[in-house]
């Protein structure tokens, strides 16, 4: 019997993850002899043995390791060198190839949410691998942005730094940190919530729960809010055509 085609997820702490769930369903909806794992793992380093399995074809790779991962592929696209994170990557023969998927769900999911609308600033909650492909959106569509993060001389701006000004003044506050992610459903990114608007957007990367606190805050003034799992819907549809091309 044939063997199955592998595909999988690299990340730490993915038990939750969607990807898995949604890759099994795609490839029983089309009766696809493939198979989806998690891969989760500590240390970036045991990627090796899994690229090494002539079995697997495809990855996609989460927090904390998009940056990290570079090292360890072959050829990367110039996307994703830009942006300087991946999130897919395509095995064939015994060469590795890195791309970035996220970039293209968070514009499109994005743009839906701003309905032809365009603040000028946007204020990023978060600095890792995910906050990049989020600051090459923006600007591409010509949108300031600046970066908070918990420590000092890191970003533009800690939690603390924030007033009424950078808020009032940061129409779209993206969070891109895992903070508020499920199973820790009762914490929410360090905003002074009171100076937001019905006129500000609050989109979160998170998906689990479907609705965060960060979220919710804003509902409760009128914010227009998304959380992330159309922009993991599009990424992940988005990986299939790479791995199958």
């Amino acid at each position: 019997m044939k063997k199955s085609k592998i595909f999988g997820l690299i990340g730490k702490n993915i038990e939750y993850s969607f990807s898995k769930k949604y890759f099994s369903k795609k490839f029983q909806k089309h009766n696809l002899r493939c198979e989806y794992l998690n891969y989760d793992i500590e240390n970036i380093k045991t990627i090796k043995k899994i690229l090494l399995n002539d079995d697997v074809y495809g990855l996609n790779v989460t927090i904390p390791f998009k940056e990290e991962v570079i090292g360890f592929i072959d050829e990367i696209d110039d996307v994703a060198a830009s942006i300087g994170a991946i999130n897919t990557i395509k095995i064939s023969g015994k060469k590795t190839f890195g791309y970035n998927t996220d970039y293209i769900g968070f514009e499109k999911s994005l743009i839906s949410l701003l309905d032809n609308k365009k603040p000028k600033n946007a204020l990023i909650l978060g600095s890792g691998g995910s906050s990049k492909a989020i600051k090459y959106v923006l600007e591409k569509l010509s949108i300031n942005h600046r970066t908070v993060s918990r420590e000092k001389g890191k970003t533009e701006f800690t939690y603390e730094n924030l007033d009424e000004t950078i808020i009032s003044n940061s129409k779209i506050i993206i969070n891109c940190s895992p903070v508020g992610t499920f199973p820790d459903l009762n914490i929410c990114p360090n905003i002074p919530y009171q100076f937001l608007t019905k006129e500000h957007f609050l989109y979160d990367l998170v998906y689990n729960p479907t609705q965060t606190i960060f979220l919710k805050k804003g509902d409760d003034i009128g914010c227009k809010t998304k959380n992330g799992l159309e922009m993991l819907e599009i990424q992940a549809d988005e990986s299939w055509k790479i791995w199958n091309n």
